[in-house]
């Protein structure tokens, strides 16, 4: 795998090529990943995998005609046709007022802050198969388990570099791990099948396999016989592994790309107390060892942490250079891109500030009602924002978690669930959007 002084080297040489050969701007962007994952199923090997990749992508500027281009050929040759080509392609395409390069004075400058992204310690396919074993065993010593899908083990590196024709060259490296496990538990018709992993970007940070498998044969087990329920409305409690999902949603709706489109629940909403007052959302990109921390972002701008939601208000769209154009606003730093196409938008290390009551204080007081700890479909409309997803999870009476459920559909309008919020005191910050347990009251329950 390249590493990244050479990833950078390549994409100054690019942007170089594409200007030879006419272009007025342009950046590039190179990538390259290197991983290996061992999965064991039933105390046997089961597979062993390693990869890796390297990509990059020059994006060219003829006056307002832009064009976007990848390949995996990091040859002398193969840039300079790719420089080439991609020009030849800009020349052709419409013109586009908004498209362009972020102006120097927004992008990072400076050295690079030690966000602790890249760990040292790469554990060889031995130790890798040691972890997915005790993951997977532990799992399986759950009382009730009858069956395993497997557990694994995973270690990554990663590499990204960007350059533009306006002087940016920096780049960065990062390190992933992972634990997994998935069991059954039951037997015939009455199987159920559930699981667990965590990642992170150091190894010392993961817990134990014992932990991880743990909790997957848990799962599984206290999901048996489940029942379904009356359709009603219903106050609903969700888990904290899911409920990020609530948050993501908010997401893409303050992606300034969507709001130029006008495909956005938030359209005519920006001012609107969306959430309780107390409520706050956060985005630190800069955060140390942070699954998604990075220094600036697609398109070179710096980032920095930001409140995104604030006494129960958004504070902003999220933009790239495009739609800050079109919309007339300031970059923030959300401009995400891969080898190929134009920079889209997203958010790095979101969390929702904790309550201040423990889940079980937060449920004394429902007589009925449920706990999720899965949703599966993608019925959301992000438009209107009406919200459609099956569940799995269980039932809560006289403010105790009960039998599990399963074959329901919960629904609502996200505008209506987020005022309808509010966070218990659990947060864990080991996920990209990492968000307490919450609870919505007044959802419908669609069961039987």
């Amino acid at each position: 795998m390249i590493d990244k002084e050479t990833a950078l080297a390549r994409c100054q040489e690019l942007i170089a090529l594409a200007q030879k050969t006419g272009a007025d701007a342009a950046d590039a962007v190179a990538s390259a990943n290197a991983s290996e994952a061992v999965s064991m199923r039933l105390g046997k090997l089961e597979e062993v995998e390693r990869s890796e990749s390297e990509e990059i992508g020059l994006r060219v500027f003829v006056g307002k005609r832009s064009a976007s281009i990848h390949t995996s050929d990091f040859a002398p040759e193969g840039l300079k046709a790719l420089a080439e080509r991609a020009v030849q392609m800009a020349r052709h395409a419409p013109e586009d007022r908004y498209a362009g390069l972020a102006p120097a004075d927004a992008q990072f400058t400076g050295d690079l802050p030690d966000l602790e992204l890249d760990d040292p310690d790469q554990p060889d396919p031995a130790a890798l198969r040691e972890a997915a074993l005790a993951t997977e065993e532990a799992a399986r010593a759950v009382e009730g388990v009858t069956n395993s899908n497997g557990g694994s083990a995973s270690a990554s590196r990663a590499v990204v570099a960007l350059a533009t024709s306006t002087g940016f060259a920096r780049g960065y490296a990062g390190s992933g791990f992972s634990l997994s496990a998935s069991v059954v538990a039951g037997e015939g018709s009455s199987m159920q099948t559930d699981h667990a992993s965590r990642g992170a970007r150091f190894l010392a940070d993961l817990p134990a396999p014992e932990t991880v498998g743990s909790e997957a044969g848990r799962r599984a087990v206290e999901r048996l016989n489940p029942k379904s329920i009356a359709s009603s409305k219903l106050p609903i409690l969700f888990e904290p592994r899911i409920a990020g999902g609530l948050i993501s949603h908010l997401l893409g709706a303050m992606s300034a790309p969507a709001i130029a489109r006008k495909a956005s629940f938030l359209l005519g909403h920006e001012a609107d107390e969306l959430f309780d007052p107390a409520i706050r959302i956060v985005e630190d990109p800069l955060r140390k060892r942070g699954q998604r921390s990075r220094p600036f972002d697609g398109e070179g701008v710096r980032t920095g942490p930001r409140e995104l939601v604030r006494d129960g208000r958004v504070t902003g769209w999220l933009t790239n250079v495009s739609s800050a154009d079109q919309l007339g606003l300031e970059l923030t730093g959300h401009a995400s891109r891969g080898g190929g196409g134009s920079p889209g938008v997203s958010a790095s290390n979101v969390h929702m500030e904790p309550g201040t009551v423990s889940p079980e204080a937060l449920m004394e007081d429902i007589e009925d009602g449920l706990y999720v700890t899965s949703l599966f479909g993608q019925g959301v409309n992000t438009v209107t924002g009406d919200y459609s997803r099956g569940a799995t999870g269980f039932r809560i009476r006289k403010g105790q978690i009960a039998e599990p459920v399963a074959e329901i559909t919960i629904a609502g309008n996200l505008l209506d669930m987020y005022r309808a919020l509010t966070p218990a005191d659990d947060l864990e910050m080991h996920r990209s959007i990492n968000v307490p347990t919450l609870r919505i009251d007044g959802m419908m329950v669609a069961g039987e």
